[in-house]
């Protein structure tokens, strides 16, 4: 690449309200420098061969390089005038920063590992209409973690069986449900039916004992049908939408948190992520989507269970993972970490002290799999919730909790 070391700028400070700032692990038979230089080059001004058409003001204006080398990571710079939000929008985004460069003959390996972006990109963002505390406030539970379930089997039940386990579970004392990834506008489970049946199994709860509810109907669907079909959603009695965001695409959660029309909390599934981010030498880390969906207005998001549950994953790269949901660095409201897959109760001690609080735990199996049944489950789970949030060891708290003891005595 003849302009591959105009792209090296080593030690150069930029200004971080002008750029978009990437950290991509590389593995390469190359000179390290050479690789990186490669992928400022690919992504921003050049290509393999020089250019004619690629002047030295078109190239000072709107080249990414190379600040800094750490390893084999590699902290590449990109002018914010090299991003289009009005149109372009995440989609434009992920082009430059996680684009062509997967496909460089010369890289055996790049990982996008993290993504920082100046203050002038995020203010076009809205973020979360709810959020943590939005969340808190619909359910009326200020401090304690919130406690869910995945409807099982995650498909086959008809309307009137979704009911009757989110009925189960709310009996139970668990705060949240909702459908499955794959759960959409089946035959045996229209999406119209099923909402009127779980808003009126919730209203059945809060009427028989005042605990208040809300189940996450999935609306993924192409992209020009999203917000009608979640409009109509909420019309029938939806407490919360869920999208499935990798293979809807960001701007699905985007046009409907900021639709005006859309009134409901967003619960983001992050169904697939694991082609892009499992690998730890190719593809996207978890931490770039999640920041992406709190600036696209995601509520709440799944991000790992830390290591505790059944899922591939790291205590470390989850941690970062709900830091992003939940730090400083994007100026928005809080979105809340979601800890699913394999979760049971004899799981939420440890997580809990991994996590602390402001969390939703939510398990499938580990509710409907009671020997108790659903209510036993949710049961379960909800004393855990209440044990590990007063402090107090299992161990201890399951002496008196029959429903916990079961679950121990089946998992642990």
């Amino acid at each position: 690449m003849e302009y591959s070391e105009k792209y090296l700028r080593l030690g150069e400070k930029v200004d971080p309200d002008a750029f978009v700032i990437c950290k991509y692990k590389i593995t390469t038979d190359l000179d390290i420098k050479l690789a990186a230089a490669a992928i400022a080059t690919e992504q921003s001004t050049g290509t393999w061969t020089g250019l004619s058409t690629l002047n030295d003001e078109i190239f000072e204006k709107y080249s990414g390089f190379v600040t800094d080398i750490q390893g084999n990571v590699a902290t590449i710079a990109y002018p914010a005038d090299d991003f289009s939000l009005d149109i372009g929008g995440v989609p434009q985004i992920l082009s430059v920063i996680s684009g062509n460069l997967f496909g460089l003959e010369a890289i055996r390996g790049v990982r996008l590992e993290d993504v920082f972006f100046p203050q002038s990109m995020l203010r076009e963002f809205k973020g979360p209409k709810f959020g943590i505390q939005g969340m808190r406030d619909i359910l009326k539970r200020p401090e304690k973690p919130l406690v869910g379930t995945i409807v099982k089997p995650k498909i086959g039940l008809p309307p009137k069986g979704m009911a009757d386990y989110i009925y189960e579970a709310g009996m139970g004392g668990l705060t949240n449900g909702k459908d499955d990834e794959t759960l959409s506008n089946q035959k045996f489970c229209p999406l119209e039916d099923r909402v009127v049946a779980i808003a009126e199994a919730i209203d059945r709860v809060k009427a028989e004992t005042g605990h208040r509810m809300m189940h996450a109907i999935n609306v993924s669907t192409n992209g020009e049908k999203i917000v009608e079909v979640a409009e109509r959603a909420q019309d029938l009695g939806a407490s919360e939408l869920m999208v499935d965001v990798i293979t809807c695409g960001f701007a699905a959660v985007q046009a409907l948190a900021e639709d005006p029309s859309i009134k409901l909390p967003i619960h983001v599934h992050r169904t697939m992520h694991g082609a892009i981010t499992r690998n730890k030498d190719m593809g996207v880390a978890m931490v770039v989507f999640a920041k992406l969906v709190r600036m696209c207005g995601g509520d709440a998001l799944h991000v790992g269970t830390f290591g505790v549950g059944k899922m591939k994953g790291s205590p470390t790269e989850d941690l970062a993972n709900q830091e992003a949901c939940v730090g400083p660095e994007l100026p928005y409201k809080q979105t809340m970490p979601v800890c699913s897959g394999g979760m049971h109760p004899a799981l939420i001690e440890p997580l809990v002290k991994i996590t602390g609080t402001d969390v939703q735990i939510q398990a499938g199996g580990g509710v409907a799999g009671h020997p108790g049944g659903v209510r036993g489950g949710a049961k379960a789970m909800a004393q855990a919730v209440d044990a590990a949030f007063l402090n107090i060891p299992f161990s201890e708290y399951s002496k008196d909790h029959k429903e916990l003891r079961e679950a121990m005595m089946k998992w642990k």
